[in-house]
């Protein structure tokens, strides 16, 4: 079915709003892959809360402009493309699902990358790939203040725990004393 003028607009508009409100974007050139193969993309963008989708690029571009987004690359909008839209605030791990299906269909490839109101090259998109999630990094954070505040503590109760030892060695001396001035 061919869409109108007005249906064309319509659509853009809708994609303007997606646009408006997703946090980071990622386009993909996929020309090449069957739909089994973008379905299984599908299904691992999914739980991450990101859509996949294959939108024509007049209607990326009018939604591109409708939503505030500037600096457009024109070779971006090349050849089909695909957009991955994002809900989350962790643009690392959209980021690590498309590289790591890149290197299982290399068909796939990363055209750009839209992430906090920034643009990225495809070689930046593989860099924020290998970076850590989100969750990662606030387990690590909070590994950190554990270890830290652990280790204090533990220098803080070195001394009582010592004199305690000294005390107790005493004690022992001097049953052990007592004991062979009994016999």
């Amino acid at each position: 079915m061919k869409l109108t003028k007005n249906d064309k607009i319509e659509k853009s508009k809708a994609v303007a709003e997606a646009l408006k409100k997703a946090p980071h974007l990622f386009f993909t050139q996929f020309q090449g892959l069957k739909f089994v193969e973008l379905d299984e993309l599908r299904a691992k963008l999914r739980p991450l809360h990101c859509r996949y989708a294959v939108v024509k690029n007049s209607l990326v571009r009018y939604a591109l402009k409708n939503a505030g987004i500037d600096g457009v690359d024109p070779k971006l909008l090349k050849g089909p493309v695909g957009m991955v839209v994002s809900d989350l605030d962790d643009p690392v791990a959209p980021a690590k699902v498309l590289a790591a299906f890149a290197k299982q269909f290399p068909l796939l490839k990363i055209k750009a990358g839209f992430v906090g109101a920034k643009w990225m090259t495809p070689a930046e998109c593989q860099t924020l790939s290998t970076l850590p999630s989100r969750q990662e990094l606030l387990g690590k954070a909070v590994n950190v203040i554990y270890s830290v505040i652990s280790q204090s503590l533990a220098v803080v109760q070195a001394p009582t725990r010592d004199m305690l030892l000294v005390v107790k060695a005493l004690e022992e001396k001097k049953k052990s004393e007592s004991g062979a001035a009994a016999a």
